[in-house]
């Protein structure tokens, strides 16, 4: 039994009528009773938050006045909108908090000291739900060296105080993503854990190839994996038919596969792929989709690595898209994921030729044959041509090495005419390229790093038409002066380089892609290591 006890609580009993209602019972104390309890509140909160540093600060500002275990409407509401919303977290592929837990503890505080712990807990959870559903629950840099975005997270101390002046339900309904994707990415979501509490898609296609015309056990069940997946009618044919084929083609270009109707040993592993593993997909592009809630410009460039493409986007609308050659899956050549800003374009480019490939390619070729590369000039720390035959190779390391090589403009230049800049520490830049064959390819990572366009006349004349009457004009014009020329762009455009192997579009089924550089594998251990899960299966 509780008594003289002050109106700002050291003792209470919690009794939940409702997720986050309570009703508080206590007594008036004597002035001297409520100086001290309030004091040894104060003190019980900055201990409890003595290791939480942008809490301890909020609670240092606010007087250590608390923001919940007050009896007043205003933290009443706090705790019902909070409970709401970590109930729900899971919805967002966040941590699950162990409310039931957390009811219990608050319903049998029995010292002042654990009501400024729960007040601390309290607060602390806010911050982490907060921060997690704006801009994600991992630190994207320490996933993978690749990941080299930047994220800019809110202050715990300013999500405290802020919700504490607001209405706490609009505040925490602000919170997630506002693009189109997140929302139709939490739908697939739902969408693949019904499929997986029914059973998931049916038996796998045991086959490593399978074409129209062809029957037997492995083409019903590869016509049942397609009807569990929405691709085929109900069918009880069992022959591989001209229906079949139409469901496998549009499999194929959902999946980012050569969409010619033929079940060949890729399209059978990306069949068998299981629900839980494409929901692992979704709850990664989910967090990736945090890691770029700002606003990314009304007209902006988005490069997705994993469906080699590249996109320009105005108002939301997709209005030019090109195919794309990434970087090689090598450790050192992968391409980045960042965020830049494009200034301008050059026109019959010179390729500065990067150290890191002067060393480690081209040295060793010098070093047997002082005439390799021919195409390519050696250039001294004074800027002047090197003469080949008066140089030997071999005493220089890659270390030591001290020219620079360049490639002057041409149709060869491996650059080929145009390179579009968007200057970053990473070096990386989207640039045309002789080596046109590259583009029919299914996978296309062959770069250094950079980002290749197959149509980058086209990807110029689009960025160009926002500041000429006739960009094609404006661009042939220094195209045709042989010279390398460059033309800046009067309004800059954002660059997103991003890696979403579930992309989920306006109009269609939810797009699938492979994890060809491994990085949504490692990112998907490190939400399951924060407490991330798939949903249980009952029975």
């Amino acid at each position: 039994m509780t008594k003289n006890l002050p109106a700002r609580a050291p003792f209470v009993t919690f009794a939940f009528a409702a997720i986050g209602a309570a009703v508080l019972s206590f007594s008036s104390p004597a002035p001297v009773a409520a100086q001290s309890s309030v004091s040894a509140f104060a003190q019980s909160v900055a201990e409890a938050a003595a290791r939480e540093g942008e809490v301890a600060a909020f609670y240092r500002a606010n007087a250590y006045q608390p923001i919940w275990t007050g009896t007043s409407a205003e933290d009443m509401a706090r705790r019902k909108a909070l409970f709401m919303a970590l109930s729900k977290a899971s919805d967002h592929g966040l941590p699950a908090v162990d409310l039931e837990d957390l009811k219990a503890r608050m319903a049998n505080v029995t010292s002042v000291r654990q009501l400024g712990a729960l007040e601390v807990e309290l607060s602390t959870l806010l911050v982490d739900y907060a921060q997690g559903v704006n801009t994600g629950v991992l630190t994207p840099s320490k996933i993978d060296s690749g990941i080299v975005r930047k994220v800019d997270r809110k202050d715990g101390t300013d999500i405290l105080a802020t919700f504490a002046a607001s209405s706490p339900a609009e505040y925490l309904k602000s919170l997630p993503p506002r693009h189109a994707e997140y929302g139709r990415l939490m739908r697939e979501k739902l969408r693949l854990e019904e499929t997986i509490q029914h059973g998931g898609w049916g038996k796998t296609v045991s086959a490593k190839k399978l074409k129209p015309g062809q029957s037997g056990d492995a083409v019903i069940a590869l016509r049942n994996r397609l009807v569990r997946m929405g691709y085929l009618n109900r069918s009880a044919s069992r022959t591989y038919d001209a229906s079949i084929q139409k469901a496998v083609q549009q499999f194929q270009a959902d999946h980012g596969l050569t969409d010619d109707g033929v079940a060949g040993a890729g399209t059978i592993a990306e069949i068998n792929v299981s629900p839980e593993k494409r929901l692992a997909s979704v709850l990664v592009a989910m967090e990736r989709e945090r890691w770029t809630n700002f606003e990314r410009g009304a007209r902006h460039v988005w490069v997705n690595l994993t469906d080699f493409t590249a996109k320009i986007v105005d108002g939301g609308a997709v209005t030019f898209q090109t195919r794309s050659v990434i970087g090689k899956n090598v450790s050192d050549q992968r391409s980045p994921e960042f965020s830049d800003v494009m200034e301008h374009m050059v026109i019959n480019p010179t390729w500065n030729v990067p150290r890191s490939i002067a060393t480690k390619e081209y040295l060793p070729m010098l070093k047997k044959n002082p005439n390799a590369v021919s195409h390519l000039k050696l250039i001294d720390s004074r800027g002047r041509v090197v003469k080949r035959d008066a140089v030997d190779f071999t005493q220089f390391t890659a270390r030591s090495f001290p020219f620079a090589i360049k490639q002057a403009p041409s149709s060869r230049n491996a650059l080929g005419l145009v390179k579009f800049m968007f200057p970053n520490k990473h070096n990386i830049y989207l640039h045309d390229t002789p080596s046109k064959s590259l583009f029919a390819r299914e996978v296309r990572a062959f770069s250094h790093g950079c980002i290749r366009l197959s149509d980058p006349f086209d990807f110029a004349y689009a960025l160009l038409a926002k500041q000429s009457s006739n960009p094609k004009a404006t661009f042939h014009k220094a195209l045709d002066t042989r010279r390398e020329t460059q033309i800046d762009l009067e309004q800059h455009v954002p660059v997103h380089i991003v890696y979403r192997t579930a992309v989920a579009p306006a109009k269609g089924r939810v797009n699938y892609r492979r994890d060809i550089y491994g990085r949504d594998a490692k990112v998907w251990a490190a939400l399951q290591n924060a407490g991330v899960a798939l949903p249980a299966v009952d029975g």
